[in-house]
């Protein structure tokens, strides 16, 4: 169903390659909103905006650690589309070890995590607000769970601090006319859950059932403000 409300919007995601950024790419053009599309894999992202149209959607490499990168995909994204009404800062991962005391860490892969999953979603925040706040636009920031409920090891940290990152960016912008939301899913079906890690009998969300909240926050009236989605399954008890 397209929404006349979002018709000729723009949407900048990060991350859109794969998961809940393409899932949300998907529902958003269904929605009418335009989209930019962000990743480091080239190759999945155009073919992903092959399949929304070339008149919806716009493919740019960018590593959300790097500033050029991100600068460069804004100023893409306007001279393509010519605005900027949304940004979700959704590129993130987990790896290595996932606790600090045990297992067999690689500190690369931390370091890795922690500057994608934190510094990735600043800088995206950086690049994007002064055009948001220019459209009294949306952003949207993708957490977790486990920034709300402490678990072993540092992804649980980057997730805090998406949290954390959420309500001071509120509190800075509120005043100027937009929106900030920050989108928490619990289990998520991921590869991240193969190799033993998956808890026997347990439900998970889909991509689809995350991008479903995202379109719902990005749907509001101007004047309303979702500021945090806490999703789980079902049966999730943490």
């Amino acid at each position: 169903m397209t929404s006349t409300s979002s018709t000729g919007k723009v949407l900048l995601i990060t991350g859109a390659s794969t998961g809940i950024g393409a899932a949300t790419a998907r529902q958003a053009v269904q929605a009418g909103w335009r989209v930019a599309l962000l990743a480091r894999s080239e190759d999945k992202l155009q073919a992903l905006a092959a399949e929304l149209g070339g008149e919806q959607a716009i493919a740019l490499r960018a590593d959300v650690t790097q500033w050029p990168d991100l600068e460069g995909a804004v100023a893409a994204t306007l001279e393509r589309f010519g605005r900027l009404d949304a940004a979700l800062a959704n590129a993130g991962f987990t790896a290595g070890a996932p606790r600090y005391a045990t297992g067999d860490p690689t500190p690369d892969e931390w370091r890795d995590m922690i500057l994608t999953n934190v510094l990735g979603a600043a800088l995206t925040a950086r690049a994007t607000l002064p055009h948001l706040i220019g459209s009294r636009g949306h952003l949207l920031l993708v957490g977790s769970v486990a920034g709300r409920v402490a678990t072993p090891g540092p992804y649980s940290a980057t997730k805090w601090a998406i949290s954390g990152m959420g309500e001071s960016i509120r509190r800075e912008v509120s005043a100027e006319g937009v929106r900030v939301t920050t989108i928490e899913p619990g289990r998520v079906e991921t590869p991240f859950w193969a190799e033993g890690r998956k808890p026997q009998n347990a439900e998970f969300l889909q991509d689809d059932d995350v991008a479903r909240a995202i379109l719902y926050a990005l749907e509001q009236p101007a004047h309303v403000a979702i500021n945090e989605l806490l999703i789980r399954p079902t049966t999730q008890d943490v």
